[in-house]
């Protein structure tokens, strides 16, 4: 049996309720409508709606402080914002207050249904077989794959959030950051943006900046003339030219130095540049799209980063959720991966064992999405055929719960300390022993910041893998 989806309709204008309303009713919908705020909200808390759709100008209250105690009584809650003023940054507003999307005055039929049908596919209801970024022109499959099934889009609920700011953001001129963990695919985003803009028929040109020393930054930036340094044996086109009309994406910008940073804010602000050693001034129109894995408005208040440059990347930003916040994604990706694996290695493994996915559950993965690739890619190389099993995943994902969980409690009474803290320490205090207890205290407070990723700790203490595994081994009786 189908139920016919309730949309409760929040506006001060009566006639605009009234001729909303019977039109939502002919498209087989059925509604109800309150004309204040707090009324709106009075009447949600009575009933159950699908989706609420509230004018952003009330007369008691505005439609943000609306959604947001709809919010309180359903976060789940979904929320459309009619607004009159089509500004992009009313617009920004709304949605990274929490709302679904937003409609303009005049309101065009075919685009209330539309926005209304995408809101209902993600409700709850829906989830399991809908996703968001359906609406992006490049999704395909069944929603799941896009752009030529290079990349996977994903269905968790930070996911979603995710691609519906993409999606609002890519069709403007906004300049953006883009922040998150090392391999949560900030580059993929970067891309997706200037595929879904007015620029995507032109280059799309990225730029590591945490590689390059400072002369290099500013010859790949500006291009350079021959004879302009050591090594200049040619002239050289920058990425400012390469990308003209197009995207621009600067990964890891806050390694820049403070002489690139100066030079790269007089060409956004003058959209012209010199390449190094050059004297003709050349005009460029990109888009520049960055990323940094640290938070820029702190660097800046540290003195790392130029405030001013700050401001003009800042029009828009975008946090990238870390995988392991993305737990729904994990059987989607496991998959993904596994089929451009074996297309890649011309094999046909099958899927993976229930103990394996489990792992994966469980597993924090600090090295996001990048780790996980690489770990199915590896799996796939070492299974023949069947299921990949649990023997062939790396040891420390195997291991993450039981060396978390069971190490740290299972050191028997009689060789410890009774102090808050583990110890390893007999109770004599000579030297040796020490110098024992400050090593391990390291080691396992390394363990601890790195949720028991022993390859992650490993590099950090600046040991191998192997050396840390003994060390490990000899801390147990």
């Amino acid at each position: 049996m189908s139920f016919m989806k309730r949309i409760l309709i929040i506006d001060d204008d009566m006639d605009m309720c009234n001729l909303l309303g019977r039109f939502l009713q002919k498209k087989g919908y059925e509604t109800d409508a309150s004309h204040s705020g707090n009324k709106g909200i009075a009447k949600f808390k009575e009933s159950k709606f699908d989706v609420v759709l509230c004018d952003f100008r009330l007369g008691d209250k505005e439609g943000r402080e609306v959604m947001r105690e709809i919010k309180l009584v359903d976060p789940y809650a979904i929320v459309i914002i009619i607004t009159g003023y089509s500004d992009i940054k009313t617009a920004v507003d709304v949605i990274k207050s929490g709302a679904f999307d937003y409609i303009t005055k005049p309101l065009i039929p075919e685009e209330v249904l539309n926005v209304i049908g995408r809101a209902l596919q993600q409700s709850p209801e829906g989830m399991n077989t809908h996703r968001p970024a359906t609406t992006l022109q490049a999704a395909k499959k069944n929603g799941k794959a896009f752009a030529d099934d290079e990349y996977l889009v994903g269905t968790a609920p930070a996911t979603r959030e995710l691609y519906r700011q993409v999606e609002l953001v890519a069709p403007t001129n906004y300049s953006i950051i883009l922040y998150g963990e090392s391999g949560t695919g900030k580059e993929v985003i970067a891309r997706t943006i200037h595929l879904h803009s007015a620029r995507k028929d032109r280059p799309f040109i990225a730029m590591d900046c945490g590689t390059l020393s400072k002369e290099l930054s500013g010859s790949e930036l500006f291009g350079h003339v021959k004879g302009a340094f050591t090594g200049a044996l040619n002239d050289k086109e920058g990425h400012f030219e390469l990308a003209n009309g197009g995207t621009l994406f600067l990964d890891e910008v806050g390694n820049l130095s403070t002489e690139i940073q100066a030079a790269l804010l007089r060409v956004i602000q003058e959209r012209k540049f010199k390449r190094v050693g050059g004297v003709k001034e050349m005009e460029t129109d990109v888009r520049i799209i960055v990323a940094s894995n640290e938070n820029l408005q702190d660097a800046y208040r540290r003195g790392k980063f130029r405030e001013d440059l700050f401001h003009r990347f800042n029009e828009f930003s975008i946090v990238l959720p870390a995988f392991r916040h993305r737990k729904e994604d994990i059987p989607l990706f496991a998959d993904f991966f596994l089929a451009r694996s074996n297309n890649e290695l011309n094999k046909s493994v099958e899927g993976f064992e229930p103990e394996v996915m489990q792992i994966f559950l469980d597993y924090p993965w600090p090295g996001n999405l990048r780790e996980f690739r690489n770990v199915i890619r590896r799996a796939a190389l070492l299974t023949s055929s069947g299921l990949i099993n649990a023997r062939v995943l790396p040891t420390e994902i195997v291991d993450n719960n039981n060396f978390g969980h069971s190490f740290l409690q299972q050191q028997p009474e009689a060789h410890l300390v009774t102090h808050t803290h583990h110890s390893i320490i007999h109770k004599e205090t000579d030297l040796k022993n020490a110098a024992a207890q400050a090593e391990y205290d390291t080691i396992m407070n390394v363990l601890k910041q790195v949720n028991y990723n022993k390859s992650r700790a490993a590099e950090i203490l600046k040991i191998d893998r192997k050396t840390l595994y003994n060390k490990i081994k000899s801390y147990q009786p």
